[in-house]
């Protein structure tokens, strides 16, 4: 007989969990492994919330497994160490991101590219090589391997920066791949949310002009004035779409709901780049 969440593990741990597609948290009871000779536990302070958990909770991939613990933008404070742990002490700064495991073995694996490996394992809502069920963030510890353990910055606060271990790398990764990082470029950011809005601080770090792209100027001030954008464009708007013609090196779509796609690539010059990282439900 299958153990239930709160007697798998020795550890004892409360989270918040869904258990249903209503999209509704309830506390949780369930249990958290041994720290393993390789393993970091650590005590949860902060979790981003990203709405790839919104997609899990309501089940609006297919995919969810419930009871859901969400939440792989994760910081806190080392409170244990395996045997074997060399890059983490008590006491130390750490973060988990989007994985919790892979193969370690693969070309992938071997090339750092552990998010493609065919036997990747997720924070949550994905099986552990013990053959249970990962829960994410929104709990009160956190064990992992620390191959997939961050160390943290002194100098970067905790709460503000949990979101840069997804939606950081969500679009700090693409303008560096795909070249979009040159100072003097211009970029399109859709979407001023969770993604959005680090798109155009990273963008604006590296020197790239950079123009906001919304269905309406609900979000015009905080884009220019907050964040620093140079510029902002309604695409609802015939108009300014055609005055924006051809205009961008690049665009980063950051929206999370379907939305059309081609008014976005007459905005874009001849070989320019549009990079898809919202990840709708359904497709545009």
């Amino acid at each position: 007989m299958a153990k239930s969440p709160e007697e798998e593990h020795p550890v004892k741990a409360f989270g918040w969990a869904a258990r249903d597609p209503s999209g509704v948290l309830s506390p949780f009871k369930f249990s958290r492994r041994a720290t393993g000779e390789k393993d970091v536990q650590f005590k949860v302070l902060y979790c981003g919330i990203c709405h790839t958990d919104l997609h899990f909770v309501k089940n609006e991939w297919g995919f969810s497994m419930y009871p859901i613990v969400p939440g792989h933008e994760i910081v806190g404070i080392v409170t244990e160490v395996g045997s074997k742990v060399d890059k983490f002490k008590v006491g130390d700064k750490v973060g988990v991101g989007c994985l919790v495991g892979s193969c370690r073995s693969c070309n992938d694996c071997g090339n750092n590219l552990e998010n493609y490996c065919p036997k990747m394992i997720l924070t949550y809502n994905s099986i552990y090589s013990d053959g249970t069920v990962t829960y994410g963030g929104y709990s009160d510890i956190m064990v992992a391997d620390e191959h997939f353990v961050a160390r943290w910055p002194d100098n970067l606060p905790l709460d503000s920066g949990a979101p840069l271990l997804c939606a950081g790398v969500t679009t700090y990764s693409p303008l560096r791949y795909y070249g979009l990082d040159k100072p003097g470029m211009h970029v399109g950011v859709v979407g001023l949310g969770g993604l959005g809005h680090v798109a155009v601080k990273f963008a604006k770090a590296l020197g790239v002009k950079v123009t906001v792209i919304s269905t309406s100027t609900n979000k015009e001030k905080e884009a220019i004035e907050r964040l620093g954008a140079d510029s902002f464009l309604v695409s609802r708007d015939p108009d300014q779409m055609q005055a924006a013609a051809g205009t961008l090196d690049g665009i980063l779509d950051t929206v999370s709901a379907p939305h059309p796609l081609l008014p976005l690539l007459g905005l874009i010059k001849n070989h320019g780049k549009l990079v898809l990282v919202g990840g709708p439900e359904k497709p545009s």
